[in-house]
């Protein structure tokens, strides 16, 4: 028998939160789950069930509807609807209290688990839904893109708010094609990269609305305000900075700010976070986790090879997935004894793309306040952008703009239920 966790899992396993105090309620669903992950147990204060979903990105929440977990039953499986719309709730409870199963369905919940029956009945229900949402599932998420570099002047800001601008044309582009369009569009960059707010000053734009805002703001989230808050590009294109006091930054956790990226998710087809010099680096790797793909941003000098290197081992020590890291070699000059495929070999990282040295249209572009990947389109700069911007389009979206029908972790869960024993 599996104890109750209260504790964080094992890496790898799947997890699933339990909104629960009944200690035999806690001990039947943990057996019954065993064999697919681990039970994080959520006591009745659930005031940081937004930093716990935001680590331990759960496949499921089950809340006890019982009677004497009524109280805090409901208005949590409301937060959840609200602030989490996509993470499947249960409800659990006993037959011999009808009233708790009717106020479990009233209140809307996916499904029902009854404790009084065999565990295996809770497996298959897990099963069921499951599948019925990667049936249902068209996108429900946008996808999120970051880009880091181990130090400042690298050019990740400037390719980031170029890739963001370019990105978002081609999303227009599709749009003015395609069929109407989700509540979800358009690109969102996260200008987190250090100096701080360069994104913004590149795209001569304002912003009263911050990163650590948004944060304080992430139960209020909704159209409404991002679209008053958010800065905004004549293109479209929605910027979030960091502050401009960056002590604020410290009065925010690094679960509440990733718990942010998530939920902007709801909003935006692509988020584009520039985290180049970045020195926070447990913020960089569980945002590293949340994207969909990295971008290691390098160019040729030794300083910036060390320095990526040393960034790259900091991610690995603390068990960052590196399979959707790969390197993006910027500044390339092919006049220089170091070819982008020995960066590669020397970071272990697979080559992405590559994006020439073009310091003096970049340089003479933003002296005129302007991006060069809107002035000069066939400008060689202008062209390794588009190229990037296409590959991600064509990775995520369809021709129509639409997003895949199937977002992949849900098959991933899938086959791990089929290849699990339905046994409690």
């Amino acid at each position: 028998m599996n104890a109750p966790r209260d504790s964080l899992p094992e890496v790898g396993a799947e997890t699933y939160l339990f909104a629960s105090s009944n200690s035999g309620h806690i001990t039947w669903l943990t057996d019954a789950l065993s064999r697919l992950g681990s039970v994080v147990v959520l006591g009745p204060d659930t005031r940081s069930i937004d930093e716990r979903i935001a680590l331990l990105g759960p496949v499921a929440v089950f809340i006890d509807f019982s009677i004497d977990q009524s109280e805090v039953a409901g208005p949590l499986h409301q937060r959840l609807k609200r602030d989490w719309p996509a993470l499947p709730v249960l409800a659990t409870g006993v037959s011999a209290e009808p009233a708790a199963m009717l106020a479990a369905l009233r209140a809307g919940v996916d499904d029902f688990i009854d404790i009084s029956a065999a565990p295996a009945d809770a497996v298959s229900t897990l099963r069921t839904l499951i599948e019925r949402r990667s049936s249902q599932q068209v996108g429900t998420r946008g996808r999120t893109l970051a880009l880091l570099g181990a130090r400042a002047g690298l050019g990740v800001t400037t390719l980031a708010t170029s890739l963001a601008l370019t990105l978002n044309d081609l999303l227009a582009q599709a749009t003015a094609r395609g069929p109407a369009r989700t509540a979800r569009h358009g690109v969102a960059l996260l200008d987190l990269g250090l100096p701080a707010r360069d994104g913004l000053l590149y795209l001569d734009t304002q912003s009263g609305f911050s990163f650590v805002d948004g944060v304080r703001n992430l139960r209020r989230l909704d159209q409404t305000l991002l679209h008053t808050a958010l800065a905004h590009h004549s293109s479209g294109v929605a910027v979030l900075p960091l502050p401009a006091s960056l002590s604020q930054v410290r009065e925010i956790s690094h679960a509440d700010s990733v718990a942010l990226i998530k939920r902007l998710t709801d909003f935006f087809d692509f988020q584009i976070a520039d985290l180049g010099g970045f020195s926070t680096i447990d913020f960089v790797a569980q945002t590293v986790r949340e994207a969909q793909r990295t971008w290691v941003v390098c160019d040729q000098s030794i300083g910036a090879i060390v320095s990526t290197a040393n960034l790259l081992k900091d991610l690995r020590t603390r068990e960052v997935d590196m399979t959707h890291l790969s390197l993006v070699v910027n500044k390339f000059d092919s006049h220089v004894d170091l070819t982008a495929k020995d960066i590669s070999e020397r970071l272990e990282l697979p080559l992405h793309h590559v994006i020439p040295t073009r310091s003096a249209p970049l340089l003479s572009a933003s002296s005129r306040g302007e991006m060069l990947v809107r002035t000069a389109r066939n400008d060689p700069y202008s062209q390794a952008v588009a190229g990037l911007a296409r590959g991600v389009h064509q990775e995520f979206m369809s021709p129509t703009g639409q997003p895949p029908a199937k977002d992949p972790r849900w098959s991933a869960l899938i086959s791990r239920f089929r290849k699990s024993p339905s046994e409690g």
